[in-house]
Protein backbone atom coordinates (compact mmCIF):
# COMPACT_ATOMS: atom_id res chain seq x y z
CA UNK A 1 0.00 0.00 0.00
CA UNK A 2 2.40 2.48 1.33
CA UNK A 3 6.35 2.32 -0.53
CA UNK A 4 7.39 5.32 1.25
CA UNK A 5 6.80 8.15 3.87
CA UNK A 6 8.22 11.70 3.91
CA UNK A 7 7.50 14.26 6.76
CA UNK A 8 8.05 17.71 6.17
CA UNK A 9 8.40 20.88 8.18
CA UNK A 10 6.66 24.40 7.95
CA UNK A 11 9.73 25.70 6.24
CA UNK A 12 9.34 22.95 3.29
CA UNK A 13 12.20 21.04 4.49
CA UNK A 14 12.14 17.47 4.40
CA UNK A 15 13.66 16.58 7.94
CA UNK A 16 12.57 12.58 8.16
CA UNK A 17 11.65 9.74 5.42
CA UNK A 18 10.86 6.24 6.23
CA UNK A 19 10.56 3.60 3.15
CA UNK A 20 8.89 0.38 3.53
CA UNK A 21 10.10 -1.14 -0.13
CA UNK A 22 12.92 0.25 -2.41
CA UNK A 23 14.08 3.56 -1.14
CA UNK A 24 12.44 6.64 -3.47
CA UNK A 25 14.39 9.55 -4.16
CA UNK A 26 13.34 12.82 -2.58
CA UNK A 27 12.57 14.41 -5.78
CA UNK A 28 9.57 12.60 -6.04
CA UNK A 29 7.90 15.29 -3.29
CA UNK A 30 9.05 18.08 -6.06
CA UNK A 31 5.18 17.47 -7.30
CA UNK A 32 3.81 17.80 -3.96
CA UNK A 33 6.20 21.68 -3.47
CA UNK A 34 4.48 22.32 -7.07
CA UNK A 35 0.90 22.24 -5.42
CA UNK A 36 2.04 24.11 -2.44
CA UNK A 37 2.85 26.98 -4.17
CA UNK A 38 0.10 27.07 -5.73
CA UNK A 39 -2.16 26.80 -2.79
CA UNK A 40 -3.52 29.79 -0.79
CA UNK A 41 -3.27 27.77 2.75
CA UNK A 42 -1.87 24.39 3.90
CA UNK A 43 -5.16 23.14 3.92
CA UNK A 44 -6.04 23.85 0.27
CA UNK A 45 -3.40 21.14 -1.27
CA UNK A 46 -4.99 18.43 -2.90
CA UNK A 47 -4.79 15.34 -0.55
CA UNK A 48 -3.87 13.19 -3.53
CA UNK A 49 -1.31 14.22 -6.34
CA UNK A 50 -0.98 12.39 -9.19
CA UNK A 51 2.65 12.13 -10.85
CA UNK A 52 3.62 9.68 -14.05
CA UNK A 53 4.46 6.99 -12.28
CA UNK A 54 3.05 7.43 -8.13
CA UNK A 55 0.43 8.85 -6.46
CA UNK A 56 1.09 11.56 -3.25
CA UNK A 57 -0.93 10.92 -0.50
CA UNK A 58 -0.61 13.66 2.05
CA UNK A 59 -1.90 15.51 4.75
CA UNK A 60 -1.67 18.37 7.42
CA UNK A 61 -1.59 18.41 11.07
CA UNK A 62 0.02 20.04 13.76
CA UNK A 63 2.13 22.37 11.27
CA UNK A 64 3.90 18.89 9.80
CA UNK A 65 3.07 17.54 6.23
CA UNK A 66 3.08 13.87 6.09
CA UNK A 67 3.70 12.86 2.38
CA UNK A 68 3.02 9.10 1.33
CA UNK A 69 3.98 7.85 -1.87
CA UNK A 70 1.83 5.21 -2.85
CA UNK A 71 2.62 2.99 -6.38
CA UNK A 72 -0.43 1.44 -7.13
CA UNK A 73 -4.14 2.58 -6.60
CA UNK A 74 -5.52 2.44 -3.46
CA UNK A 75 -8.51 3.51 -1.79
CA UNK A 76 -7.40 7.03 -0.80
CA UNK A 77 -9.36 7.61 2.67
CA UNK A 78 -7.61 3.92 3.81
CA UNK A 79 -4.42 6.04 3.35
CA UNK A 80 -5.24 9.50 4.50
CA UNK A 81 -6.89 7.66 7.89
CA UNK A 82 -3.79 5.30 8.28
CA UNK A 83 -1.74 8.48 8.21
CA UNK A 84 -4.03 10.32 10.87
CA UNK A 85 -3.74 7.07 12.75
CA UNK A 86 0.61 7.90 12.20
CA UNK A 87 -0.04 11.42 13.84
CA UNK A 88 -2.36 10.08 16.40
CA UNK A 89 -0.06 7.47 17.70
CA UNK A 90 3.00 10.21 17.80
CA UNK A 91 0.65 12.39 19.86
CA UNK A 92 0.15 9.20 21.98
CA UNK A 93 3.29 8.33 22.75
CA UNK A 94 5.25 11.47 22.77
CA UNK A 95 2.84 13.74 23.81
CA UNK A 96 2.93 15.69 20.95
CA UNK A 97 3.78 15.55 17.14
CA UNK A 98 6.59 18.26 16.37
CA UNK A 99 9.49 18.05 14.28
CA UNK A 100 11.54 18.82 17.57
CA UNK A 101 10.28 15.81 19.29
CA UNK A 102 10.24 13.41 16.50
CA UNK A 103 13.88 14.03 15.86
CA UNK A 104 14.09 13.73 19.49
CA UNK A 105 12.72 10.36 19.21
CA UNK A 106 14.20 9.05 15.68
CA UNK A 107 14.54 5.59 17.05
CA UNK A 108 11.20 5.00 18.58
CA UNK A 109 9.54 6.68 15.52
CA UNK A 110 11.00 4.18 13.45
CA UNK A 111 10.28 1.44 15.41
CA UNK A 112 6.58 2.49 15.33
CA UNK A 113 6.74 3.03 11.69
CA UNK A 114 8.30 -1.03 11.31
CA UNK A 115 5.71 -2.08 13.44
CA UNK A 116 2.53 -0.13 12.03
CA UNK A 117 3.22 -1.00 8.72
CA UNK A 118 4.28 -4.26 7.44
CA UNK A 119 5.96 -4.14 3.80
CA UNK A 120 3.99 -1.49 3.11
CA UNK A 121 0.95 -2.87 4.81
CA UNK A 122 -1.02 -2.09 7.96
CA UNK A 123 -0.10 -4.50 10.65
CA UNK A 124 -0.56 -3.34 14.15
CA UNK A 125 -2.56 0.10 14.93
CA UNK A 126 -3.86 0.27 17.95
CA UNK A 127 -2.23 2.14 20.46
CA UNK A 128 -2.15 -0.41 23.86
CA UNK A 129 -1.20 -3.12 21.25
CA UNK A 130 2.38 -1.08 20.38
CA UNK A 131 2.84 0.28 23.85
CA UNK A 132 3.11 -4.04 24.89
CA UNK A 133 5.44 -4.28 21.93
CA UNK A 134 7.47 -1.07 21.84
CA UNK A 135 7.73 0.54 25.50
CA UNK A 136 7.20 4.29 25.68
CA UNK A 137 10.53 6.55 25.76
CA UNK A 138 11.66 8.04 29.14
CA UNK A 139 14.71 9.45 30.89
CA UNK A 140 15.34 6.20 32.51
CA UNK A 141 14.60 3.66 30.05
CA UNK A 142 16.66 6.15 27.55
CA UNK A 143 19.88 6.01 29.92
CA UNK A 144 19.52 2.25 30.14
CA UNK A 145 19.14 1.65 26.58
CA UNK A 146 22.45 4.10 25.89
CA UNK A 147 24.58 1.76 28.33
CA UNK A 148 23.36 -1.74 27.41
CA UNK A 149 22.58 -1.56 23.91
CA UNK A 150 19.08 -2.51 24.29
CA UNK A 151 16.24 -1.40 21.85
CA UNK A 152 12.73 -0.73 23.15
CA UNK A 153 11.19 -3.57 21.34
CA UNK A 154 9.69 -6.27 23.37
CA UNK A 155 11.17 -10.01 23.18
CA UNK A 156 7.45 -11.32 22.74
CA UNK A 157 4.57 -10.57 20.51
CA UNK A 158 1.74 -8.52 21.95
CA UNK A 159 -0.97 -11.07 23.29
CA UNK A 160 -3.82 -9.40 21.47
CA UNK A 161 -1.44 -10.36 18.00
CA UNK A 162 -2.38 -13.88 18.83
CA UNK A 163 -6.26 -13.49 20.09
CA UNK A 164 -9.56 -13.22 17.69
CA UNK A 165 -9.37 -9.35 19.29
CA UNK A 166 -6.28 -8.35 18.39
CA UNK A 167 -7.07 -4.82 19.37
CA UNK A 168 -7.40 -6.43 22.99
CA UNK A 169 -4.82 -7.64 25.08
CA UNK A 170 -5.41 -10.97 27.17
CA UNK A 171 -5.27 -11.34 30.89
CA UNK A 172 -6.69 -7.64 31.71
CA UNK A 173 -6.77 -7.59 35.59
CA UNK A 174 -7.88 -4.07 37.46
CA UNK A 175 -8.94 -4.07 41.11
CA UNK A 176 -11.56 -1.88 40.61
CA UNK A 177 -13.92 -1.38 37.10
CA UNK A 178 -14.21 2.09 35.24
CA UNK A 179 -15.18 3.18 31.58
CA UNK A 180 -15.36 6.82 30.88
CA UNK A 181 -16.66 7.82 28.15
CA UNK A 182 -16.23 11.79 27.09
CA UNK A 183 -18.59 13.64 24.04
CA UNK A 184 -16.41 16.04 22.04
CA UNK A 185 -17.91 18.25 19.69
CA UNK A 186 -16.64 20.81 17.27
CA UNK A 187 -18.76 23.73 15.45
CA UNK A 188 -18.08 24.54 12.26
CA UNK A 189 -19.86 27.82 11.38
CA UNK A 190 -20.29 30.83 8.97
CA UNK A 191 -21.67 33.53 10.09
CA UNK A 192 -22.20 36.74 7.87
CA UNK A 193 -22.16 40.70 8.94
CA UNK A 194 -25.53 40.68 9.80
CA UNK A 195 -25.04 37.87 12.26
CA UNK A 196 -27.16 35.24 10.83
CA UNK A 197 -25.72 32.08 10.15
CA UNK A 198 -24.43 31.16 6.29
CA UNK A 199 -23.30 27.63 6.90
CA UNK A 200 -23.12 25.31 10.05
CA UNK A 201 -22.21 21.80 11.29
CA UNK A 202 -20.87 19.68 14.15
CA UNK A 203 -17.99 17.24 13.85
CA UNK A 204 -18.01 15.38 16.97
CA UNK A 205 -16.51 11.85 18.99
CA UNK A 206 -16.81 9.79 21.55
CA UNK A 207 -13.49 9.46 23.68
CA UNK A 208 -13.36 6.45 25.64
CA UNK A 209 -10.87 5.05 28.41
CA UNK A 210 -11.86 1.79 29.98
CA UNK A 211 -10.30 0.10 32.60
CA UNK A 212 -12.58 -3.33 32.96
CA UNK A 213 -10.90 -6.90 33.72
CA UNK A 214 -11.26 -9.34 31.28
CA UNK A 215 -13.03 -9.44 27.55
CA UNK A 216 -15.82 -7.27 28.70
CA UNK A 217 -18.60 -7.22 25.95
CA UNK A 218 -20.11 -3.20 26.21
CA UNK A 219 -24.01 -1.96 24.65
CA UNK A 220 -23.93 1.77 24.92
CA UNK A 221 -27.51 3.60 23.64
CA UNK A 222 -28.50 6.74 22.99
CA UNK A 223 -31.82 8.91 23.32
CA UNK A 224 -31.50 10.66 20.29
CA UNK A 225 -28.85 7.98 18.03
CA UNK A 226 -30.81 9.83 14.76
CA UNK A 227 -28.71 12.85 14.82
CA UNK A 228 -26.25 11.28 13.99
CA UNK A 229 -24.63 10.92 10.58
CA UNK A 230 -21.71 10.28 8.73
CA UNK A 231 -20.52 7.64 11.63
CA UNK A 232 -16.81 6.08 11.80
CA UNK A 233 -16.41 3.72 13.91
CA UNK A 234 -13.38 1.91 15.35
CA UNK A 235 -12.72 -1.51 14.55
CA UNK A 236 -14.06 -2.69 17.90
CA UNK A 237 -17.71 -1.62 17.07
CA UNK A 238 -20.27 -4.39 15.42
CA UNK A 239 -21.51 -2.63 12.44
CA UNK A 240 -24.53 -4.47 11.80
CA UNK A 241 -25.98 -4.43 14.81
CA UNK A 242 -25.73 -0.14 14.29
CA UNK A 243 -27.05 -0.35 11.26
CA UNK A 244 -30.39 -2.27 12.89
CA UNK A 245 -30.71 -1.36 16.45
CA UNK A 246 -28.96 2.17 16.35
CA UNK A 247 -26.94 0.86 19.26
CA UNK A 248 -22.81 0.66 19.73
CA UNK A 249 -21.92 -3.08 20.90
CA UNK A 250 -18.27 -3.27 21.11
CA UNK A 251 -15.17 -5.37 23.38
CA UNK A 252 -13.42 -2.53 23.82
CA UNK A 253 -9.45 -1.65 23.63
CA UNK A 254 -7.82 -1.78 26.92
CA UNK A 255 -7.22 1.76 27.64
CA UNK A 256 -7.69 5.02 25.51
CA UNK A 257 -9.04 5.01 22.01
CA UNK A 258 -11.76 7.16 20.04
CA UNK A 259 -14.80 4.89 19.85
CA UNK A 260 -16.42 6.81 17.17
CA UNK A 261 -16.72 9.76 15.45
CA UNK A 262 -19.68 11.53 13.78
CA UNK A 263 -21.17 14.42 11.89
CA UNK A 264 -24.20 16.62 12.39
CA UNK A 265 -24.86 19.03 8.93
CA UNK A 266 -28.49 20.08 9.86
CA UNK A 267 -28.82 24.16 9.80
CA UNK A 268 -31.92 23.96 12.32
CA UNK A 269 -30.11 21.50 15.14
CA UNK A 270 -27.32 23.66 15.20
CA UNK A 271 -26.96 26.48 17.52
CA UNK A 272 -24.10 28.89 17.79
CA UNK A 273 -23.28 29.19 21.36
CA UNK A 274 -21.59 32.95 21.12
CA UNK A 275 -22.32 35.95 19.12
CA UNK A 276 -19.68 38.34 17.31
CA UNK A 277 -20.35 41.91 16.45
CA UNK A 278 -17.59 43.67 14.81
CA UNK A 279 -16.60 46.99 12.73
CA UNK A 280 -13.91 46.98 10.43
CA UNK A 281 -13.78 49.97 7.69
CA UNK A 282 -10.42 52.23 5.75
CA UNK A 283 -10.25 55.63 5.39
CA UNK A 284 -7.59 56.87 3.65
CA UNK A 285 -4.46 55.74 5.42
CA UNK A 286 -6.27 54.33 8.45
CA UNK A 287 -9.01 52.71 9.75
CA UNK A 288 -11.50 51.23 12.36
CA UNK A 289 -11.17 47.83 13.97
CA UNK A 290 -13.80 47.09 16.53
CA UNK A 291 -14.97 43.52 17.89
CA UNK A 292 -17.35 42.21 20.82
CA UNK A 293 -17.79 38.89 21.96
CA UNK A 294 -20.14 37.37 24.04
CA UNK A 295 -22.19 33.99 24.95
CA UNK A 296 -25.81 33.94 23.28
CA UNK A 297 -26.66 29.79 24.25
CA UNK A 298 -24.73 28.63 26.38
CA UNK A 299 -27.12 26.73 29.25
CA UNK A 300 -25.09 28.71 32.20
CA UNK A 301 -21.78 26.98 30.72
CA UNK A 302 -18.71 29.35 30.76
CA UNK A 303 -16.67 29.95 27.56
CA UNK A 304 -13.38 29.83 27.79
CA UNK A 305 -9.98 29.66 25.68
CA UNK A 306 -11.15 32.26 23.55
CA UNK A 307 -9.14 33.11 20.65
CA UNK A 308 -9.80 35.41 17.23
CA UNK A 309 -7.47 35.71 14.98
CA UNK A 310 -7.93 37.32 11.46
CA UNK A 311 -5.70 38.29 8.80
CA UNK A 312 -5.34 41.65 7.75
CA UNK A 313 -4.91 42.79 4.04
CA UNK A 314 -1.21 43.03 3.11
CA UNK A 315 -1.43 46.98 2.82
CA UNK A 316 -1.78 47.10 6.93
CA UNK A 317 1.29 48.16 8.49
CA UNK A 318 0.35 48.09 12.18
CA UNK A 319 -2.95 47.89 14.45
CA UNK A 320 -2.93 49.63 17.74
CA UNK A 321 -5.64 48.01 20.09
CA UNK A 322 -6.77 48.31 23.54
CA UNK A 323 -8.83 45.27 24.85
CA UNK A 324 -10.72 45.12 27.49
CA UNK A 325 -9.79 41.52 28.47
CA UNK A 326 -6.95 39.56 27.83
CA UNK A 327 -3.89 40.32 25.27
CA UNK A 328 -3.40 40.38 21.50
CA UNK A 329 -0.68 40.28 19.00
CA UNK A 330 0.16 41.20 15.52
CA UNK A 331 2.44 40.03 13.02
CA UNK A 332 3.31 42.33 10.27
CA UNK A 333 4.99 39.51 8.32
CA UNK A 334 2.09 37.20 8.17
CA UNK A 335 -0.25 39.97 8.68
CA UNK A 336 -1.98 37.85 11.21
CA UNK A 337 -4.31 39.71 14.59
CA UNK A 338 -4.37 37.24 16.93
CA UNK A 339 -6.67 38.42 20.57
CA UNK A 340 -6.44 35.97 23.07
CA UNK A 341 -9.56 36.36 25.29
CA UNK A 342 -9.91 34.13 27.64
CA UNK A 343 -12.76 33.32 30.02
CA UNK A 344 -15.55 35.16 29.38
CA UNK A 345 -17.31 36.51 32.58
CA UNK A 346 -21.28 36.50 32.55
CA UNK A 347 -23.15 39.67 31.81
CA UNK A 348 -19.29 41.13 30.90
CA UNK A 349 -18.89 40.22 27.08
CA UNK A 350 -15.32 41.49 25.94
CA UNK A 351 -14.37 44.10 23.54
CA UNK A 352 -11.38 44.91 21.33
CA UNK A 353 -11.28 48.22 19.73
CA UNK A 354 -8.82 50.60 18.21
CA UNK A 355 -7.40 52.26 14.78
CA UNK A 356 -4.94 50.53 11.81
CA UNK A 357 -2.53 52.12 10.39
CA UNK A 358 -2.03 51.58 6.31
CA UNK A 359 0.72 51.89 3.43
CA UNK A 360 0.40 55.91 2.47
CA UNK A 361 0.05 56.33 -0.82
CA UNK A 362 -2.08 53.10 -1.90
CA UNK A 363 -5.67 52.54 -2.14
CA UNK A 364 -7.79 51.37 1.17
CA UNK A 365 -8.49 47.39 0.77
CA UNK A 366 -11.85 46.62 -0.27
CA UNK A 367 -11.73 43.28 1.16
CA UNK A 368 -12.71 42.95 4.59
CA UNK A 369 -10.71 40.61 7.00
CA UNK A 370 -12.90 37.61 8.09
CA UNK A 371 -12.66 36.83 12.33
CA UNK A 372 -11.85 33.00 13.20
CA UNK A 373 -13.41 32.21 16.78
CA UNK A 374 -11.88 29.62 18.81
CA UNK A 375 -13.74 28.33 22.12
CA UNK A 376 -14.10 25.60 24.17
CA UNK A 377 -17.41 24.71 26.34
CA UNK A 378 -16.78 22.06 29.32
CA UNK A 379 -19.94 19.65 30.10
CA UNK A 380 -22.08 21.02 26.49
CA UNK A 381 -23.07 18.85 23.77
CA UNK A 382 -24.32 21.67 20.71
CA UNK A 383 -26.08 18.77 19.19
CA UNK A 384 -27.94 17.55 22.82
CA UNK A 385 -26.80 14.05 21.91
CA UNK A 386 -27.56 12.22 25.39
CA UNK A 387 -26.06 8.25 26.23
CA UNK A 388 -29.12 6.24 27.26
CA UNK A 389 -27.59 3.84 29.38
CA UNK A 390 -24.24 1.37 28.96
CA UNK A 391 -24.53 -2.83 29.66
CA UNK A 392 -21.73 -4.38 30.18
CA UNK A 393 -21.01 -7.77 30.35
CA UNK A 394 -17.84 -9.84 31.22
CA UNK A 395 -16.43 -13.40 30.79
CA UNK A 396 -19.27 -15.44 29.28
CA UNK A 397 -21.83 -12.62 28.97
CA UNK A 398 -22.58 -12.21 32.62
CA UNK A 399 -23.49 -8.84 33.68
CA UNK A 400 -20.76 -6.41 35.76
CA UNK A 401 -22.46 -6.39 39.67
CA UNK A 402 -22.55 -2.85 41.42
CA UNK A 403 -22.18 -0.54 38.47
CA UNK A 404 -22.75 3.08 39.66
CA UNK A 405 -23.53 5.54 36.86
CA UNK A 406 -22.19 9.36 37.14
CA UNK A 407 -23.44 11.34 34.29
CA UNK A 408 -23.29 14.72 32.98
CA UNK A 409 -23.50 16.42 29.78
CA UNK A 410 -20.76 15.27 27.14
CA UNK A 411 -19.49 13.09 29.70
CA UNK A 412 -20.60 9.73 31.23
CA UNK A 413 -18.30 8.07 33.40
CA UNK A 414 -18.85 4.04 34.94
CA UNK A 415 -17.75 2.23 38.14
CA UNK A 416 -18.49 -1.05 39.53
Amino acid sequence: MIHSLFMINSHHDIFMEKHWKSAIKKSICDYFFEALEKASSAEDIPPVIATPHHYLISIYRDRLYFVSVITKEVQPLFVIEFLHRIVDTFIDYFDECSERTIKENYVVVYELLEEMLDNGYPLATESNVLKELIKPPNILRSVVNTVTGQSNIADRLPTGQLSNVPWRRTGVKYASNEAYFDITEEVDAIIDRAGSVVFAEIQGSIDALVKLSGMPDLTLSFVNPRLLDDVSFHPCVRFKRWESERVLSFVPPDGSFKLCSYHVGSQGMVSIPIFVRHNIHYAGSGGKFEVTVGPRHTMGKVIEDLKISATMPKSVLNVNLLPTQGDYRFNPVEKELVWEVGKIVAGRPPSIRGTISLQSGVPAPEEKPSLTVQFKIQQLSISGLRVNRLDMYGEKYKPFKGVKYITKAGKFQVRT
